[in-house]
């Protein structure tokens, strides 16, 4: 309940820190008449224009290389305050009506405990469980638990590293706002359904002794489904991995980056089952939904450039030469 709790305020501590001017230059200009342009590589390695003679050449000119100057040097983003701003607040809202059932949710019922004290019962309800999750059942190792909130703790700072490269930087507005908009979608998703659905955590399977029976039956041992801890972390590091990859499409070591983005929270997950908090599958529900969130929030807000178009092209130049190359047609 703590770790829930500090993390909605970390949500409205660098919520403070975003609210600054977010760079957004967007294209859009809009005539009846659309323009062609084609770009050809030839032996020479020279690029090749046909202005048609109805644009002025320096004008267009200066529309196309803002256009890819936008695109290539620019924020691969947008944000739209009203658009952003309702999103995060309803996310943040939810989070914290999330809270609240998490806290009122009821401790186990006297009738249900009797199963859990039977060993005969017990290993009935565990044969009950599927595949994937009985291995965890009665798993409750406390080093484990306290070892979890280590990696837990790094994914968020994750980010933060990122902000050392140049591209990223320029927009630390833009790129925390996003990153606050990820985790608190993730944690509304997560709180609003730990508060609501029941589902007995590994450790109150332990019927050994060493889980007392006060931790067993408490309502905090029927929040199995699914796994905060790793949707969080898995939300941390593949929105890091994300937009680094989108502020640098040729960047050097995206790959090691995806790899750690993967690999820390499947490190949470394999901790948080040994400490008998998750099963397999909240845990996989949880990578799952965090990864996607990760990814789907930035990519969400990409900009879209509908007026530019690249594709292969081939034909005969003016002076009867063939050529293979690129198209770039822009349209205004």
């Amino acid at each position: 309940m703590k770790k829930i709790t500090l993390l909605f305020a970390f949500f409205a501590g660098i919520n403070f820190y975003a609210q600054q001017s977010f760079q957004n230059s967007s294209i859009s200009i809009k005539n009846n008449n659309t323009y062609s342009q084609k770009l050809a590589i030839g032996n020479s390695n020279a690029f090749m224009f046909k202005l048609p003679s109805a644009a002025p050449e320096s004008n267009f000119q200066d529309k196309i290389n803002f256009a890819i100057d936008d695109q290539k040097n620019g924020s691969p983003y947008e944000w739209k305050w009203v658009r952003d701003g309702i999103w995060t607040g309803a996310a943040l809202g939810a989070s914290a009506y999330g809270l609240i059932l998490i806290q009122n949710k009821d401790d186990m019922p006297l009738a249900e405990r009797e199963q859990y004290l039977n060993e005969e019962s017990l290993q009935k309800k565990i044969d009950k469980l599927n595949f994937l999750d009985q291995w965890v059942a009665g798993k409750h190792n406390k080093s484990a638990n306290s070892i979890s909130d280590i990696p837990f703790a790094l994914s968020f700072a994750a980010p933060f590293a990122l902000l050392i490269d140049d591209e990223i930087n320029d927009y630390t507005g833009q790129y925390l706002g996003l990153y606050i908009e990820s985790l608190a979608t993730t944690a509304a998703l997560y709180s609003i359904t730990a508060g609501l659905v029941n589902r007995s955590r590994p450790y109150v399977y332990d019927n050994s002794g060493d889980t007392p029976n006060d931790r067993r039956f408490k309502n905090n041992g029927q929040r199995s489904f699914y796994s905060g801890h790793v949707a969080a972390t898995a939300t941390a590091t593949f929105f890091a991995a994300k937009a680094y990859s989108d502020f640098n499409p040729d960047g050097d070591g995206k790959v090691l980056i995806w790899t750690g983005a993967a690999a820390l929270p499947a490190a949470v997950g394999v901790l948080r089952m040994e400490a008998g908090q998750h099963f397999l599958t909240d845990v996989l529900l949880g990578y799952v939904l965090g990864a996607g969130t990760g990814i789907l929030v930035p990519e969400l807000h990409k900009k879209k450039m509908d007026n530019i178009d690249i594709y292969p092209s081939s034909g005969t130049s003016f002076n009867g030469d063939s050529y293979n190359g690129m198209a770039f047609r822009y349209s205004f």
